[in-house]
Parts: structure tokens; C-alpha cells; sequence
């Protein structure tokens, strides 16, 4: 009963997704739990860092609740570090995939051009989760709760947590024209398919931000809309310079 209110397509699109990502688990296992051992150790680091960056508002006050809080947060930093280097791989074997599909003498170059763009992107989604969401929602759900009279004492691990998923959802939000370019290129999905699923790919963006940006309308609606406005620069470049039938032809 449930498959059948599925668009066919998307089943299949989906399904194309899975098995890619299952044939990539054991890289990407490996690379998570790389990152999870190498970020447990730079966690501390990070927290004393973002206690002395003030970006804290004025009148709120830092607490730690449970004896295991810190130890948490340092798993969870080295969780979000593994996180990263496994998308980064799956953008680096999509590239190698979209440079043999182009069939260049050279597809080792297609890799190194999206490996430098997709860290030109993370870093430029990271600026603007630092100077702008951060200090702005900050800002705003302190005012909020002092307004109303409120207390504001806020768990480390919250606070960290709040600041660390902003940054990480922003980071991999904005390699979503990097994706959508790639996977145009190397056959993957076709132009008209990417634009019947449009809608769903705009949903799914809303859906993903939620789950990785803090739990807040505002927070989402400034994840959400950046990386939408990015997958639609992304499909208007394919359409300027038609490199997506170049590669399928």
C-alpha cells in the first residue's frame, strides 16, 4: 500500500543511491572512524576555543549537567568529522566516475577540480554558518528567553552541539551544486529527470536541513533556502553550458 503512493522514479532513484553508497560502506566506514578518532582528542580544543571566540551572548551562562556531558561531546565532534570525510569521499569518486564518463585523458584532473571545490564550498557554507547564523540566532534565542523574563543557562552540549550542526549542516548544504553538477555529467541522472524531481529535491532539502540544523523554523529556513537557491545556480550553469549533454551523448 505504501509503494504504491511512491513515485515509481524516485523508487528507483533511491534504489540507484543505496547501492552506490553499499558498494562505497567500507570506505566509508573506514573514513568515519578515522575522523572519530582524530576528532575525540581535537574536541577539547574546539570547546575551549568556542568558549573564548565570543560568540557567546552577554548574560548567559555555560553549564554542565551530567558527569559524562564533556566526554559526549567529544564523541560527537569526532562523529561529525567522520561524517565529513566520507561525503567528501562520495564527491570524490562521483568525480572520478563524471571524468571517465566524459571519457578525458586525464580523469584524475576532474577529481583534483571537485576536490578543491567541494572544500572551496564547505569553507565558504562554514563563513557563512560562523559570521552570520551563528551569532544571529545566538543573539536571538538569548534576547528571546531573557525578554520573557528567563534564566539563560545553557548545557555545554547544547551549546556546542547548536553551533557544530549549524556549521556542519551549512558545510554539506553547500556542495549541493558540486552534486547536482556531477551527477548530470557522469550519466548518473539526466536533466529532465533532475527537473521532474525538482519538487521532492526541494522538500528533501527542507527535510535535511531540519535534521541537521538546530531544532528552530528560523535555523531552517536559513539552511534550506541557500542550499535550494545553489541546486537552482547549479542546474541554470548546466543549462549555459550543456556540459550534462556533452557527457550523455
Amino acid at each position: 500500500m505504501t509503494e504504491t503512493l511512491i513515485d515509481p522514479e524516485i523508487q528507483k532513484l533511491f534504489k540507484q543511491v543505496s547501492l552506490h553508497i553499499r558498494s562505497r560502506m567500507k570506505v566509508i566506514v573506514a573514513l568515519f572512524l578515522f575522523g572519530l578518532v582524530l576528532g575525540i582528542p581535537l574536541a577539547h580544543r574546539v570547546v575551549d576555543w568556542l568558549l573564548d571566540s565570543g560568540v557567546l551572548p552577554s548574560n548567559v551562562n555555560i553549564i554542565v549537567l551530567t558527569p559524562v556531558e564533556f566526554i559526549m561531546i567529544q564523541v560527537k565532534v569526532g562523529a561529525w568529522l567522520g561524517a565529513g570525510f566520507a561525503i567528501l569521499a562520495l564527491i570524490i569518486d562521483g568525480a572520478w566516475k563524471s571524468g571517465l564518463t566524459k571519457k578525458t585523458p586525464r580523469p584524475a584532473r576532474t577529481v583534483v577540480i571537485a576536490t578543491i571545490s567541494a572544500i572551496t564550498l564547505a569553507v565558504a557554507g562554514l563563513f557563512y554558518s560562523w559570521y552570520l547564523l551563528t551569532p544571529m540566532l545566538l543573539d536571538y534565542l538569548a534576547t528571546d528567553a531573557q525578554s520573557a523574563g528567563l534564566s539563560t543557562e545553557w548545557r555545554l552540549s547544547s551549546f556546542v552541539g547548536f553551533i557544530v550542526s549549524l556549521c556542519l549542516a551549512c558545510a554539506i548544504g553547500f556542495q549541493a551544486p558540486l552534486i547536482t553538477l556531477l551527477s548530470l555529467q557522469s550519466g548518473s541522472i539526466s536533466r529532465e529527470e533532475l527537473l521532474e524531481f525538482r519538487r521532492h529535491i526541494w522538500f528533501i532539502t527542507f527535510v535535511l536541513g531540519a535534521a541537521f540544523s538546530p531544532p528552530d523554523p528560523l535555523s531552517l529556513f536559513l539552511v534550506a533556502v541557500p542550499i535550494i537557491f545553489l541546486f537552482e545556480a547549479a542546474l541554470f550553469w548546466d543549462k549555459i553550458t550543456g556540459e550534462s549533454k556533452g557527457a550523455n551523448a
